[in-house]
């Protein structure tokens, strides 16, 4: 079996806090990710980690966000897939970030998800409605609702994850150092 992963983000600001107290929960963005230490990570979202008006399809760059945000937390997750699977996520992912400037954030979509009614324009996400529309082409994740509905509350309940990583950003880039030594072949967290 391969992975897809899963990272879950907690950030400060105005915005964040917002969607923080909707969801109620700490982690408010979900990318998806190529390997555990999120090398190959991409979300719909900032453009520039400092701006959360002007969002879309994008890589996410850990140095630049952790310039942004020092004190993010980070919870990374595991999910199993084929390697037929994996390499569909990875086509689309590469696809997209080739065409990235077609893809926004689903502003006008957010009063939708908070009336629980399903609402798709076309090339606009939210970073869960993406990686819920994502996944579930790929045949790996399901979902009761139109993935216009599912919000980063739905990956955290996800029952089929595995969590391999929870901390702050700065100790995520710090282990994926290769002089740091990477047990077991990869992060694993220790309850």
């Amino acid at each position: 079996m391969a992975q897809i992963y899963i990272a879950f983000v907690d950030t400060p600001g105005f915005f964040a806090g917002i969607i923080r107290r909707v969801i109620k929960q700490k982690y408010i963005h979900v990318a998806v990710a190529l390997d555990p230490f999120l090398d190959e990570a991409y979300s719909i979202g900032r453009r520039y980690p400092s701006i959360p008006l002007i969002a879309g399809f994008e890589k996410e760059e850990k140095e630049k966000i952790l310039r942004a945000f020092p004190d993010a937390d980070y919870m990374v997750c595991s999910v199993e897939c084929t390697a037929e699977q994996k390499q569909y996520v990875e086509t689309q992912l590469r696809e997209a970030m080739r065409r990235r400037f077609r893809y926004h954030y689903a502003v006008v979509g957010l009063p939708f998800i908070l009336a629980k009614r399903p609402f798709y324009q076309r090339g606009h996400y939210t970073c869960s409605s993406y990686a819920a529309k994502l996944l579930e082409e790929a045949g790996i994740c399901r979902w009761e609702k139109h993935f216009s509905l599912v919000t980063p509350r739905d990956f955290f309940e996800y029952y089929e994850k595995q969590r391999i990583f929870e901390g702050s950003l700065r100790e995520l880039i710090e282990i994926s150092k290769p002089a740091y030594g990477v047990r077991n072949g990869g992060i694993l967290y220790e309850s």
